[in-house]
């Protein structure tokens, strides 16, 4: 686990044109990237290796959900990309998980693969309509708990539920937490929501932060006041 918890941009913008002007905007005062399905679908590879040549860190966030050799056979496709983290989704099951770590160890040994318990998106309402008779606490602990026998080392979960699974998981495991919003921001479509201060209290390794940057008058200032909140949380 990370000791100091970090900040990661959510790269969430409509175009590739944006999204670099962006980066531009935050290069030496940002770390990490997370470059979601929208922005790898719409430009590919090639926009991947555009942001790693700009310095920065690359979580790729595909959340993919395949039989295992299917994920197995992407993740090989993403070798030689500069990316640190990449997402896949731990209901696929036990077989699939090892399936991506083993291709990971062949293709990226340095390439961390993140298990996604139960989306940021979900309340116990979504959770009763899609079939699920457990609480969203409890869904989330079974499939982390499988996660981490899988062999992963790193899961992305809500920031509510930091406590649960470091007590259950323990210290070492990094956890990544989407649904992240500064005091005073709108929580937009996410559900289950945290400041900065409070998740890195509580136990992230990694926060994940979008509009509040994105959208901020002066991105870079925006970026370093939520960094300098996680540093003083220690």
């Amino acid at each position: 686990m990370s000791k100091q918890c970090k900040l990661i941009l959510a790269l969430d913008l409509p175009d590739r044109e944006s999204a670099l002007d962006m980066l531009a905007k935050l290069q030496g005062s940002l770390e990490w990237v997370k470059i979601g399905l929208q922005m790898y679908l719409k430009y590919g590879a090639d926009f991947v290796r555009e942001v790693g040549k700009m310095g920065f860190k690359i979580f790729l966030d595909l959340k993919l959900y395949d039989i295992p050799n299917t994920v197995a056979s992407a993740v090989k496709s993403l070798s030689g990309l500069p990316i640190s983290m990449l997402t896949i989704h731990t209901s696929g099951g036990e077989e699939m998980m090892k399936a991506a770590l083993q291709a990971a160890a062949e293709t990226n040994p340095n390439l961390e693969i993140l298990g996604v318990t139960v989306l940021t998106s979900f309340n116990e309402e979504a959770m009763r309509a899609t079939g699920f008779e457990r609480t969203t606490p409890e869904q989330v602990l079974k499939l982390a708990l499988l996660a981490q026998k899988s062999g992963l080392k790193g899961l992305v979960c809500s920031p509510l539920e930091i406590g649960l699974l470091r007590e259950n998981l323990g210290s070492e495991i990094d956890l990544i937490t989407p649904g992240i919003r500064p005091a005073g921001s709108e929580a937009n479509e996410q559900k289950r929501v945290m400041t900065p201060s409070l998740a890195a209290k509580a136990g992230s390794s990694f926060i994940v932060v979008g509009r509040p940057i994105l959208k901020a008058e002066n991105p870079a200032q925006a970026a370093k006041s939520i960094m300098a909140e996680l540093e003083n949380a220690q």
